[in-house]
């Protein structure tokens, strides 16, 4: 569908099913209902998102259609959005789901829309980086907060499309690992979690710099409670990786040995707070509200030198402004949050509260 504007019965299509009320569900029901992988259970959970993924869908879609200072007609957001009508397509032109050769090819079809939209974050950092070059560079980026929500929905909502369509053909692993719901890992331990992450950040940050500061790790490598290991690697992982960053380019040229990254785990009653800190300088205060915004960045997307990249598994040090403001919205995705506490001159802490107790739905924007 190469043309910008898109066909009166498809939006208004569209129109219908995203005037639709959204149907949250919680990590603790997602891992009980999963927990019994029968066949009416996944026919249960297919004619469920049968019906789901079209209202999520079809809202972004016609966000994607109406953004302001002319950020729809980016060539970057055309081409999410058609990935987003096409996706809303595929799934309302399938029959409806009565039994389990229905099921079966069902979920091949939401594994293909999963692929079909690996690319989306950064090519709408793309679309964005089009805009900000057409834009006044004078421009207060206060005055982009209404793209900058947009944003925070638009990815929000991507993580749990994400996430349903991700734990559904999860569930049919015929032999899943022990303690594995789908996606969730119904006795992970974020010790064991945050060492493989710090491992992973440490590994780029030795490519890019041929050194790198140690990290220690304190907390119970025993304790363990339920979470989706791959959200809480990839927020740790960027957390590490900014630390690291910071601190290696503060003693880059000293003669003092670079201090280390300290991560502390802690298990409250309602939270788990990870702690990741650094002397890496810090950041200034009148900077600290810029490093959740999506538009301001000092990194390169990596997109400019190769477009066709996969943003889940690409990693350079600096990413391109990203990494911060999407931890948050998974850490929030579940019930978390993220702050970041920072001391000019001396370096930043970062808390990540990940909910303990699961019971919270999801926010559906």
């Amino acid at each position: 569908m190469a043309a910008n504007k898109i066909a009166k019965g498809v939006m208004e299509e569209v129109q219908k099913w995203g005037a639709m009320k959204q149907t949250g569900v919680s990590l603790l029901y997602m891992m009980e209902f999963g927990s019994r992988p029968t066949p009416r259970n996944l026919l249960i959970s297919a004619q469920f998102l049968h019906k789901e993924l079209p209202v999520r869908i079809a809202r972004r879609a016609i966000e994607l259609d109406s953004l302001p200072y002319g950020l729809s007609n980016k060539p970057a957001v055309l081409k999410v959005r058609d990935w987003y009508l096409d996706s809303f397509r595929d799934l309302r032109s399938f029959p409806d789901i009565k039994d389990k050769n229905d099921e079966f090819e069902f979920t091949q079809m939401i594994k293909m829309i999963k692929v079909r939209h690996n690319n989306v974050v950064p090519t709408m950092a793309l679309g964005v980086q089009q805009l900000k070059k057409d834009l006044n560079p004078k421009m207060d980026y206060n005055d982009l907060d209404e793209i900058h929500q947009f944003l925070d929905r638009f990815y929000m909502s991507r993580i749990g499309i994400r996430m349903l369509i991700g734990q559904h053909v999860a569930l049919h692993d015929p032999n899943p690992p022990p303690d594995c719901v789908g996606y969730i890992h119904t006795k992970m331990s974020p010790v064991e979690v945050a060492r493989s992450a710090s491992e992973d950040a440490r590994s780029i940050c030795l490519r890019e710099y041929g050194s790198s500061p140690d990290i220690n790790i304190y907390g119970d490598p025993n304790f363990t409670f339920p979470y989706v290991p791959t959200h809480l690697h990839l927020m740790v992982f960027e957390l590490v990786k900014n630390s690291l960053r910071a601190v290696q380019e503060r003693f880059m040229d000293s003669d003092k040995v670079a201090p280390p990254i300290r991560i502390i785990v802690a298990d409250g009653l309602e939270d788990v707070t990870i702690k990741v800190s650094d002397e890496g300088g810090g950041i200034p205060r009148s900077g600290l509200p810029k490093i959740f915004t999506y538009l301001y960045s000092t990194a390169k997307n990596p997109l400019d030198e190769q477009p066709e990249i996969d943003f889940e598994t690409a990693t350079t040090m600096a990413g391109y402004g990203y990494g911060l403001p999407i931890s948050r919205l998974y850490a929030k995705y579940f019930g978390g949050d993220l702050q970041i506490i920072s001391m000019e001159g001396y370096g930043t802490d970062a808390y990540l509260h990940l909910s303990r107790l699961g019971d919270s739905e999801e926010p559906l924007p």
